[in-house]
């Protein structure tokens, strides 16, 4: 059997924009760069259920800027309506080493991904698979992670052609969380709004350095690297946590108004 598993290591950058620069920058890109195959026009949806302790420890060693820091979660691409045990998702321990993401995850049934991390049960799997198998119900147990907070957004993807092969961009909008009701096919959730439905997350990854011209795009458009993490945004916006330096605040920026002249200017308050 093929192994499921997959993982990479990449440098992200993230910036606040709002969702009209976003397009705009999107629309830009697509002279050097390609729509990704698995994003349809209009983008796909994104749903995590995040694991963590009783005590929140991902979450604060994210607040606290930790070096090394993980997190463990369950990823679903695409819409949730036709979401059953066995619809196919990600179990993926997410880690920080410095300024280095690395992803490791495998693909399994919902269901059996379910039994995984909840009722804690080692679940089929390859030899080749074993080694991370352990790893994520260890973690489980060890730490006595449970289901936290669900996020959930629309995204489009771009990637580099030619040289840039390494690049992938992101647009992410309708960004939203909650903090129960964690089955993905649940009829009706509770979704709120953790960032302001009117500013979207642009996410540059690369291998290894970004491209000049995605430098020179940021600087002309004014663009600000921010520290945002939707994982953080859900648990604050619930009152999981107190809010942080982090916490993007609607009222820290408001939606533009009619008769805005300085679209620049919006987005340096976006990303303050």
């Amino acid at each position: 059997m093929a192994s499921r598993l997959h993982a990479f290591n990449r440098f992200e950058l993230k910036y606040l924009v709002p969702v009209e620069q976003a397009a705009e920058i999107r629309d830009e890109l697509a002279d050097r760069m390609d729509r990704d195959l698995n994003s349809p026009v209009g983008g796909y949806g994104v749903w995590s259920l995040y694991y963590d302790t009783p005590q929140l420890r991902f979450y604060w060693e994210k607040i606290e800027g930790l070096k090394f820091r993980r997190k463990l979660r369950i990823r679903h691409y695409g819409d949730l309506d036709a979401v059953t045990d066995e619809s196919p998702v990600c179990v993926e321990i997410k880690q920080r080493v410095n300024r280095v993401t690395q992803k490791r995850r495998i693909t399994l049934p919902y269901g059996v991904a379910r039994q995984l991390c909840d009722v804690r049960v080692m679940v089929e799997h390859s030899a080749k698979e074993s080694a991370f198998i352990q790893e994520v119900l260890e973690l489980v147990v060890r730490l006595n992670l449970q289901p936290t907070a669900i996020t959930g957004y629309q995204r489009e993807a771009l990637v580099g052609r030619n040289a840039d092969t390494g690049l992938r961009v992101t647009f992410d909008r309708r960004i939203c969380g909650r903090d129960r009701d964690f089955h993905f096919g649940i009829q009706t959730p509770e979704n709120r709004f953790t960032i302001p439905p009117h500013m979207s997350v642009m996410e540059v990854k690369v291998n290894e350095r970004t491209p000049h011209w995605i430098t020179d795009l940021a600087a002309r458009r004014n663009l600000n690297l921010v520290r945002i993490s939707k994982y953080v945004q859900s648990v604050e916006a619930f009152g999981l946590a107190p809010r942080s330096v982090f916490h993007i605040n609607e009222a820290d920026c408001p939606p533009p108004t009619p008769n805005e002249q300085q679209p620049h200017s919006l987005l340096k308050a976006g990303a303050q």
